[in-house]
């Protein structure tokens, strides 16, 4: 019998083969377990989005602003179309400070209802600590168009009115304010605005502003804004205690602020207290060393000290920017008029009295130049111009110890 041939292995569907059976090994034992089981519930809890809410109002009464923030952000990624949660995490983020994340949140509402007047309202509200003043006023007037009886965007289109700085602004800023408080009183935006009004009308209108923080307050006593408000108003008054009071309670609640260390300091100045002064405007310079207002403040303090030698060093770092001992970058502060003027003449007297008159003239000259309008600063900076010619023909110069009638006349206008 003839024996049948052999039928040659087909290399191709062995190597298939092959591949098959490593790729069930490779399921059963490694994508499988991983797969989830149909019809068994997770092991992970789905937490309902107003939980999260219920958490961030609990946190906003708290003061807790951090926490809030991040709570409503929890809110809004377990439910992205609800546009009031974006509008209530953009009016924390104002209090926080974090005007672009505001701009951004209040958008994101306006992409999901572009006639939402208090998302417009917010949104303008931002827009004004960014300086955008005129993108401000409009998102407020397009809030008013679709509700003229929103309190806040009444409230928040005075504050911005305040802000301008302008006094052409201000009866309309006093009127909008009014508005606010009569359509509703009870929401803590609006007595906020009013007594931030009243503060820049005069210190005849000093008690009714501190009357209106306070009401602010009552609604929510763990906003630091309101205690910072609040203090600086007392300190304009003369009421250095509770002043201090208040803007230590701020500090407490936003440690990352130094405005209201820089106003303690300020208070304590205010009295002749300058050892003390020195010492909060060295905590506010701590909390952001890189801040060159800071520093200014600083030197001034330790200027009326009598410690020129750390005086003209804070200042100069102001002035002229540089590198903290703990290699923190300054950036100088141009001249322009106001604290910044005064900053220059300080920093030119401390030059003086350290001997330093080759490096203070300069300085009192560029005064004379670069504000010519501003009387305190030219007044001061000819002042410290005859000093240096008085040590220049003074065989023996004061020591920094001493003071001249010359630049005593002129510190003694120059308050901080």
């Amino acid at each position: 019998m003839r024996r049948k041939p052999r039928r040659r292995s087909n290399p191709l569907l062995i190597a298939l083969l092959l591949g098959s059976i490593g790729y069930m090994l490779y399921f059963s034992q490694a994508v499988a377990p991983a797969m989830p089981m149909l019809l068994v519930p997770t092991y992970t809890p789905t937490r309902n989005p107003e939980s999260f809410i219920s958490e961030a109002e609990q946190y906003y009464r708290q003061g807790k602003l951090t926490q809030a923030i991040a709570s409503y952000k929890d809110a809004i990624a377990a439910d992205p179309y609800n546009a009031s949660n974006y509008v209530t995490l953009a009016r924390i983020q104002v209090f926080a400070g974090q005007y672009e994340e505001a701009i951004t949140n209040t958008q994101n509402a306006l992409l999901k209802n572009p006639n939402n007047p208090l998302a417009h309202a917010v949104n303008g509200w931002a827009l004004g600590f960014t300086g955008d003043t005129l993108a401000a006023e409009a998102a407020i007037k397009r809030a008013l168009e679709l509700d003229p009886n929103n309190a806040l965007a009444h409230a928040f289109y005075a504050e911005i009115l305040v802000n301008t700085k302008n006094f052409e602004n201000l009866n309309q800023a006093i009127e909008e304010s009014r508005i606010a408080r009569q359509l509703d009183p009870t929401l803590l935006e609006v007595r906020r605005a009013r007594g931030l009004v009243l503060l820049n009308t005069g210190n005849e209108n000093l008690d009714e502003a501190i009357a209106e923080f306070k009401a602010a307050i009552a609604l929510n006593d763990k906003i630091a804004d309101l205690h910072l408000n609040l203090g600086y108003a007392y300190k304009l008054k003369g009421d250095n205690d509770l002043a201090v009071e208040e803007l230590l309670t701020a500090f407490a609640l936003n440690p990352n602020n130094p405005n209201s260390l820089t106003e303690v300091s300020l208070a304590y100045a205010n009295e002749g207290q300058f050892g003390k002064a020195s010492q909060y405007a060295e905590q506010a310079m701590k909390v952001d060393p890189s801040n060159g207002k800071l520093h200014g403040n600083l030197g001034v303090m330790y200027y009326r000290n009598r410690e020129m030698v750390k005086a003209a060093n804070h200042l100069a770092l102001a002035i002229q920017g540089g590198t903290t001992e703990d290699g923190s970058q300054v950036v100088g502060l141009p001249l322009d008029y106001g604290s910044v003027a005064q900053f220059y003449w300080f920093y030119g007297f401390a030059l003086a009295k350290t001997l330093r008159c080759n490096e203070a003239i300069p300085i009192f000259q560029a005064l004379l130049i670069g504000v010519p309008d501003y009387q305190l600063a030219v007044d001061n900076a000819n002042a410290g111009l005859d000093l240096c010619l008085e040590f220049a023909s003074t065989p023996l110069p004061p020591t920094p110890q001493e003071t001249t009638s010359s630049e005593a006349t002129a510190t003694a206008t120059a308050s901080p």
